[in-house]
């Protein structure tokens, strides 16, 4: 069991966590550029084949863009290059001879996508224009530091699509909110779509769609945004279309990220002091079979536990047999804190009765499930514990909101409240509380309440919290 409990202290249970795990090593002498160690890498591409399969399903192609923009094209968007100029990393030399034109590592690809797409965009039947990457971005982080949370070089996934006109980039926007859906149910993760507030919105944008989830500190911690732009990157980038009856028009576009924070938030949000628990779906391995020799019999149990994993194996499983020399608790402990969803067990006596015993990462539940439906048996037992898992996190993702009524009300982890919008009580209600507001729920307006600030009726339901 690991020796920091997580509801105690749940920023060293997480640490701990990542390091016994090896899902990441920080030694690397750069702070905040973390090595990915093959465990950890393993659940990223998981997740990323997860992405894929979604863009691919819906019509985006992936590309790869260079790594550095150049500074004149960083620098077109005024809002853009104000808010992420604190944050960039610039190249000023190559060898020893300065650079004409600063470099900057990309800390996201619109300034380095944006004036391909002005060559790529020509005609209305060149529309709508939908493309994705999967790469590493680099921002300047000042705080403190946590494995795939908060880090300097951040494993980033990023869409940008480019329409003909507002509603047909807002298709996409809807569009995208589905594929975030499936993607989520695969990591068994809930989540809260939050338009932004106009001063927290991304740079550039017309609005943001916030992706937050709960973490068991009360603190919310954000996976995700996607973003509507209308025309304010395609005018500064001249990335105009003819039009049906020959006339030029700007074009519409979009953008949706998520970053290696996901991994972060399956960590925190399904984890336990035994160690990890991983979903099915993410999980490098899905099965663990553990062979319980007895004195003579070791290589009958060893041959059989291996038969078992071939037949699941032969059926899409990712399993493994733990043929290691050590005693089976031993074994057990390991693996636990890997986050193997089911552990089968199979000894002489499992054998001699035509099942194999098995064991629930995420509620510890045991059974035996029959040799003769191994196969139907283990890959249902997978999905319902990705159901149960879905479940618990959204039970507990609902539960972490409480309503306030007025500003005297005592502060909870997350609240939700009635807002005008206006930015002066807003911040009002972040001084009061101490938390930052997060915003309103998307597409979700039609509940009159009174702001808590300033008494005016609103449909605006504010949502304020601790950010990760």
């Amino acid at each position: 069991m690991i020796h920091i409990q997580k509801e105690e202290n749940f920023s060293d249970w997480y640490n701990d966590i990542v390091e016994r795990a090896q899902l990441s090593d920080k030694r690397y002498p750069i702070k905040g550029m973390n090595v990915w160690t093959a465990y950890g890498w393993k659940v990223m591409r998981q997740i990323d084949s997860y992405i894929r399969e979604e863009l691919d399903r819906t019509g985006h192609d992936e590309v790869s863009f260079p790594l550095l923009i150049p500074e004149t094209e960083f620098q077109k968007e005024k809002e853009h290059i104000k808010g992420f100029d604190s944050e960039v990393y610039w190249v000023t030399h190559a060898g020893a001879n300065e650079l004409d034109v600063r470099l900057v590592l990309r800390p996201t690809s619109e300034t380095a996508m944006y004036p391909m797409f002005a060559l790529w965009v020509r005609s209305h039947s060149d529309l709508p224009l939908k493309v994705y990457q999967l790469v590493n971005t680099f921002r300047y982080e000042t705080k403190q530091t946590r494995s795939f949370i908060r880090v300097r070089e951040i494993h980033f996934f990023e869409s940008h699509t480019c329409h003909v006109d507002e509603e047909d980039a807002q298709r996409q926007v809807e569009e995208d909110f589905v594929i975030l859906d499936r993607i989520m149910r695969k990591l068994c993760l809930p989540y809260s779509l939050l338009r932004r507030t106009e001063w927290d919105k991304f740079p550039g944008a017309h609005y943001t769609v916030g992706i937050d989830t709960s973490m068991p500190n009360g603190r919310s911690l954000q996976i995700g945004s996607i973003h509507h732009y209308l025309t304010n990157f395609s005018k500064p980038y001249e990335i105009s279309y003819e039009t049906e009856d020959g006339g030029r028009e700007f074009a519409h576009q979009t953008t949706f990220g998520m970053s290696e924070r996901l991994v972060g938030a399956v960590i925190g949000v399904h984890g336990d002091d035994k160690g990890l628990v991983l979903p099915p779906d993410v999980a490098p391995l899905q099965v663990v079979i553990i062979p319980i020799p007895m004195k003579g019999k070791a290589e009958v149990v060893q041959k059989a536990a291996e038969d078992i994993g071939a037949r699941l194996q032969s059926c899409g499983l990712r399993v493994k047999v733990d043929d290691r020399d050590e005693r089976p608790g031993s074994k057990f402990f390991d693996w636990e804190i890997r986050g193997v969803p089911l552990r089968l067990e199979l000894g002489m006596r499992d054998m001699e009765g035509g099942v194999v015993t098995y064991a629930r990462r995420d509620n510890g539940e045991k059974g035996t499930i029959p040799l003769e439906d191994l196969e139907k048996g283990t890959v249902s037992m997978l999905e319902k514990i990705s159901e149960d898992m879905n479940a618990k996190a959204w039970e507990k993702h609902r539960g972490s909101v409480a309503d306030v009524e007025s500003l005297d009300d005592p502060p909870a982890k997350t609240l939700r409240f009635g807002w005008c919008g206006e930015e002066v009580c807003g911040q009002t209600i972040e001084e009061k509380f101490g938390l930052t507001l997060l915003g309103t729920p998307y597409g979700k307006d039609g509940e009159r309440r009174s702001c808590i600030v300033c008494g005016a009726e609103s449909e605006k339901l504010g949502h304020a919290a601790r950010s990760m």
